[in-house]
């Protein structure tokens, strides 16, 4: 009895899975989507911003230019949340595709050096910008809107 139970969960359980799985990332070559969100301490949103803004979007502006990131948007919420939901910033990244999106730039240390020269201000300004933040998380998304017929 406890096998034909054990067998009959390893049959059930992959198509259990897959239907309450979220939908397939795009196909390959195909632009891939992150959303990054970001979850400050009270009182810190704008110096982390600007930190953000100061050493690590330049360097995202770098990976469009090279044509691993086809598009940055930066968003922040117009309304309070509860604070376990509440995120301060979302960074929305569309990469070429998923192989980009998931693997790590080879030329980013180049980049970095290249951008802020001063590389001991940069590293502390990094390690403040990463202090004061709580929560960090990021998110895969898949655009499931039908296509218009």
């Amino acid at each position: 009895m406890r096998a034909h139970l054990l067998l009959l969960a390893a049959v059930a359980l992959p198509n259990l899975v897959s239907a309450q799985g979220s939908p397939p990332q795009s196909v390959a070559n195909q632009p891939y989507t992150m959303e990054y969100y970001y979850k400050t301490q009270w009182g810190r949103q704008q110096e982390f911003l600007q930190l953000f803004l100061k050493n690590h979007y330049p360097l995202l502006q770098k990976e469009v230019e090279s044509g691993r990131i086809l598009s940055v948007k930066i968003e922040t919420p117009a309304n309070h949340m509860t604070e376990e939901s509440r995120w301060d910033y979302r960074v929305t990244l569309t990469f070429r595709n998923s192989t980009v999106a998931t693997t790590s730039n080879p030329d980013e240390a180049a980049m970095i050096k290249q951008l802020w020269p001063d590389q001991a201000t940069f590293t502390r300004e990094e390690q403040r910008r990463f202090e004061i933040l709580l929560a960090h998380w990021d998110l895969p998304v898949t655009n499931i809107t039908p296509v218009k017929k």
